[in-house]
């Protein structure tokens, strides 16, 4: 017992990264990891533990679109390039991003019942009200991940493998994307720690700083050229449909679909704590993994993070405190009561280090 609450302390547990305040007083404390790494290897700077194993969640969205974009999926069923956003999407079920997988259902010929996971409803709170006064029942589409398998079982008709079993680990769709989750990330395919995601396919877990630096590149695929042509070209294809589509990606009220606005920014959520952005004209990466899987100190930890590599001479100044002021202007550190009253706030605490890995 006394070894795993060790554990727990030093590498699941982190450092202090951000407090919630109720007046003056610590309410809640947010422990986690930090690693900032460019898209040439090395880490630049980090807080916590920059080895620790975090689960790729849907920040592997990107990569697992690859395969799909490769297979040839957009050209051969005529899908508009916002096909793209949504695939590498964790939707909220709002209605443009219904009416576009309803379209590449009808598009690609994929059946909704193929989809291997449960219905449900929309995660969007408003979007969910409006379906159920609308006498709407639970479908499949709701679910956030309906994107990526509607491309992965249209890639697997193209490819002539089978759609049964297309979420297996031994299935033909899971190896490639387990290969190019390798390749992209320099993690030997045999170091890859494998789970299930919560939509049913695979899901790896990898050291922190190599899932940053996966990102620096993800912003900046040729900045080292260690990528293979055809994989650069599929990044930024996937990439530029994030930042065209924004609001496919995630949607209202959401940190990473506010950064894909700004054509600097390659921004994905995860479940569980894992946030990743990659800046395209620095080629940084930065992952963060809060270790009580919130979201709600993303914003506050994000813009300190901005600011200190500012510091570090890393980001310009004047370009970091523009996306803190839009980060900050649409989730405000402040926090309210229900009645609409300011009752404590939301602090960064954490020092990022330069630290070898």
């Amino acid at each position: 017992m006394a070894a795993l609450s060790s554990r727990l302390i030093d590498k699941a547990g982190g450092v202090p990264l951000a407090v919630a305040r109720r007046g003056e007083e610590i309410e809640n404390v947010h422990y986690g990891h930090i690693a900032v790494v460019h898209a040439d290897g090395p880490l630049v700077v980090s807080a916590g533990d920059p080895n620790v194993a975090a689960y790729m969640r849907s920040t592997a969205k990107p990569v697992q679109s690859i395969p799909i974009i490769q297979a040839g999926v957009m050209e051969r069923y005529s899908l508009p390039e916002a096909a793209i956003a949504i695939m590498a999407a964790s939707h909220r079920g709002e209605q443009a991003q219904i009416d576009l997988l309803e379209s590449m259902l009808r598009l690609t010929g994929v059946q909704e019942e193929d989809l291997i996971f449960h219905a449900g409803f929309p995660l969007d709170q408003e979007a969910r009200k409006a379906y159920l006064r609308a006498g709407g029942s639970p479908r499949k589409l709701f679910h956030n991940c309906a994107g990526k398998h509607i491309g992965l079982l249209a890639a697997c008709m193209l490819r002539g493998w089978p759609i049964q079993g297309y979420a297996e680990p031994e299935h033909p769709i899971q190896q490639e994307i387990k290969r190019l989750v390798a390749e992209l990330t320099d993690v030997p395919m045999n170091d890859l720690i494998g789970g299930y995601d919560g939509c049913g396919l695979p899901v790896y877990a990898i050291p922190l700083w190599q899932l940053a630096g996966l990102y620096a590149r993800l912003a900046s695929p040729r900045a080292n050229a260690i990528y293979a042509e055809e994989d650069c070209m599929a990044i930024e294809r996937i990439t530029k449909a994030m930042n065209d589509y924004p609001e496919l990606v995630e949607g209202s009220g959401r940190l990473a679909s506010l950064l894909l606005t700004d054509v600097n920014c390659v921004a994905k959520s995860g479940a569980q704590g894992v946030f990743a952005v990659g800046l395209r004209y620095e080629q940084l990466g930065i992952v963060m993994k809060l270790s009580d899987g919130m979201e709600s100190a993303w914003p506050v930890i994000l813009s300190e993070v901005l600011r200190q590599l500012a510091e570090y001479g890393r980001i310009a100044s004047r370009e970091a405190d523009a996306l803190c002021s839009r980060i900050e202007k649409a989730f405000p550190s402040e926090l309210m009561n229900d009645a609409n009253r300011v009752i404590g706030r939301r602090e960064a605490v954490f020092q990022l280090t330069s630290s070898s890995i």
